[in-house]
């Protein structure tokens, strides 16, 4: 489990410190702020390898620093510091073998994965070892070879293996596509067939109502998913097979790092692909053991309200990133249902003024300072009359401002008549 993260000279801010909670932390913030910047650095820290591009800090910055602190299964959680090297340019570390979080699992918002399976990555000696698997997002459903070895069949390989072989890899599959699924849009596995003449093998597909389609067809959402169940029974299932070969326990903690779990996700599953994706991870483990540790950024409004029935301040943080005299600063502590994702919209977390168009945002802007009395209004819409037609125009009928402008302006028409 990651519980800290202190960057100094590192990134937008010269200074940034992130205490994590021990199970969800939901991270926000504005584009380029650097969510995605702080789970590679949670990657980093956890694995002491990075799954994309070297962090480097700017050449005008000076003694880039990153401390953090990762808590083994047992024993005292203690700082780890590592200054950039920009000789080879590096973080170096301390050789000794550093504490074990557990199976580390990066789901990128590109499509690709990475793991950190301890029984592959930490238990093993020989000097081939890798430091961990990272998967593009083709290599998911094509396979992966790392030093000229096969490690991985890939997602379509592997479905019809398991599913021919009626192997538990395959029933564990078809739990989590359930539990992954949609309320009444369940992911079920059809027969494999051949797609393409002249093609050698046969191919996954789904059952969607009455038809049965090939995964590789498709929508980009479903392909995520399927993506996303298959790499977690992998990972699991391969963790536990190394784990046996080395004659030891299989572990049972898991941090999870999801960036973006909304892409290409419908409102339907951006409202339960978190929780689902918990419930995922119980099905492979169970439910007995401390519960995964999941670090997520977010734009979307309906991933963190699908949070709210989970949210438990003790175990639980919102972390929002934002802009503050030109640095970006981290705020914690902040959590507060708000209700929907309208609620949410206009929230703190993401700052919108209205949850409405922008044209329509500046028509209600203008409207209510009409009513407050104020002698200058925007270009445009500087009368009653070109603000109603604004208005009629830009929104509905059931659209809460409607009363209030209608009494506002029919009362002052009133008091105007009267005043004649």
């Amino acid at each position: 489990m990651l519980k800290s993260l202190h960057l100094k000279n590192v990134g937008l801010a010269p200074d940034l410190r992130v205490d994590w909670a021990p199970r969800l932390n939901l991270i926000t913030g504005d584009n380029g702020l650097g969510k995605s910047f702080l789970l590679d650095l949670a990657w980093w820290a956890l694995t002491r390898t990075w799954a994309g591009s070297v962090a480097l800090p700017p050449i005008s910055t000076k003694s880039p620093q990153i401390e953090y602190v990762v808590q083994g299964k047992v024993g005292e959680a203690k700082p780890v510091v590592s200054k950039f090297r920009r000789s080879d340019e590096t973080w170096p570390v301390d050789a000794k073998r550093p504490p074990m979080p557990g199976i580390v699992v990066y789901i990128r918002i590109d499509g690709g994965f990475s793991v950190w399976d301890p029984a592959r990555n930490y238990w093993r000696s020989d000097p081939g070892r890798p430091a961990a698997y990272h998967f593009a997002a083709h290599e998911v459903w094509e396979g992966l070879d790392v030093a000229g070895q096969r490690v991985c069949e890939g997602l379509e390989r592997d479905w019809v293996s398991w599913q021919e072989g009626r192997k538990p890899q395959f029933k564990a599959l078809e739990e989590v596509l359930r539990v992954l699924s949609p309320v009444a849009e369940p992911l079920r596995a059809g027969p494999p067939q051949r797609l393409y003449i002249g093609e050698g093998r046969d191919r996954p597909t789904l059952l969607i109502g009455s038809q049965t389609v090939p995964v590789a067809l498709a929508s980009a959402g479903v392909r995520r998913v399927l993506a996303l169940a298959y790499f977690l029974v992998w990972a699991w299932h391969e963790h536990r097979v190394a784990a046996e070969l080395l004659g030891k326990k299989p572990e049972a903690r898991v941090v999870i790092l999801f960036d973006e779990p909304e892409t290409h996700l419908h409102p339907r599953w951006q409202r339960t692909i978190v929780p689902s994706l918990l419930a995922a991870v119980d099905v492979l483990r169970g439910r007995a053991g401390t519960a995964p540790q999941v670090l997520l950024a977010s734009h979307a409004p309906l991933v963190a309200a699908s949070l709210e029935p989970l949210f438990d301040a003790e175990q639980d943080d919102l972390i929002r990133l934002e802009v503050q005299d030109g640095s970006v600063v981290v705020e914690q502590g902040g959590w507060a249902p708000q209700g929907d994702a309208a609620n949410w919209l206009v929230s703190e977390t993401f700052g919108l003024e209205q949850a409405r168009s922008l044209d329509a945002e500046r028509a209600v802007e203008a409207a209510e300072a009409l009513m407050r009395g104020e002698a200058e209004l925007p270009k445009g819409l500087d009368s009653k009359a070109a603000i109603h037609k604004a208005l009629t125009r830009l929104l509905p009928a059931h659209d809460h401002f409607w009363p209030r402008w209608i009494v506002a302006t029919r009362a002052n028409g009133k008091r105007s008549g009267a005043a004649r």
